[in-house]
This record gives structure tokens, C-alpha cells and sequence, in this order.
């Protein structure tokens, strides 16, 4: 499996190699995912990391639509299922390890769950952390809650 990542690091500008060997040469964890990064793909804005199992990936890379794994719910996650704030995938990018994936995507409204953009919205300076910006969307409107639920 790795060798194909190995053969790959001389390997020449527009070099192609077949998607299952690509594939089969990704580094999945001992959970069976990798980290997924999802970045606008016209601004270069970081908006989220996810996980992808090889199901939600290959699902990815075949309709253009973001999926990714959800943890918490143990199951495939179509992003924006619940929000309606899709992720379109415009290109997918493995890092030279084969362990991380970078999405360029065409993301509608936010990314984040909290109705921000992106999910990285807390500064660390210094002593403190900052929230550097406003939700765009309350995110109880966003997931048509009750005002105030969860």
C-alpha cells in the first residue's frame, strides 16, 4: 500500500495513477477514517475538519456532494442534510503521507454548526481566546429548534 505514496514522491507533474490504487493506499486510522479539511475554494478560507471513511470518500468523489463520517451519530453525514448548507466538492487532494485529505469545496452559507462560516472562530492569544466573528445565521433557525434548544 504505501509503496504507491513512495513511487509517487519522484513522480513526475501530471503523472496519473488509477483512483483504487490511490485509494488503497490512503492511511485510514485504527478507526477506519482520516482527517478531512474542508477550504472555500475560490478564497482559500479554512471552514471545517471532518472525518471520512473510505465509503463517505469514494461517495464524495462520485456524486461531488460532501459526505463525511459522523462520530457522534456512527454514521454517514451528507453535510448539510439537516441545515441545507451543502458542500460541493470542486477538488480532493491527499497529502503526501496519504493520512489527511484536502477538500476545495463551494460551501452554501455556513460551514459551522453554530451558523458561522467556519468552525475556526476562536483566536488563542496570549492569555485569552477571542471569537473573531458573528454567526451568519442563529443556529437554532439554522436547525429549525425551538428558540433556545438544543
Amino acid at each position: 500500500m504505501a509503496d504507491t505514496l513512495k513511487d509517487l514522491e519522484g513522480a513526475q507533474q501530471d503523472t496519473r495513477v488509477p483512483l483504487g490504487e490511490i485509494l488503497a493506499a490512503v492511511r485510514f486510522n485504527g478507526d477506519g477514517l482520516i482527517p478531512a479539511i474542508a477550504q472555500q475554494h475560490d478564497s482559500g478560507e479554512v471552514l471545517m475538519m471532518a472525518w471520512m471513511n473510505r465509503e463517505a470518500l469514494e461517495e464524495t468523489l462520485t456524486t461531488g456532494r460532501v459526505c463525511y463520517w459522523s462520530r457522534s451519530r456512527g454514521k454517514l453525514w451528507r453535510k448539510g442534510e439537516s441545515s441545507g448548507q451543502q458542500q460541493h466538492l470542486r477538488t480532493a487532494s491527499l497529502d503526501c503521507d496519504g493520512d489527511t485529505l484536502l477538500l476545495q469545496v463551494e460551501q452554501t452559507g455556513p460551514a459551522c454548526h453554530t451558523g458561522r462560516r467556519s468552525c475556526f472562530y476562536i483566536a488563542l492569544e496570549g492569555n485569552a481566546a477571542r471569537i473573531v466573528s458573528e454567526p451568519l445565521i442563529d443556529p437554532d433557525i439554522l436547525y429549525h429548534r425551538p428558540s433556545g434548544g438544543a
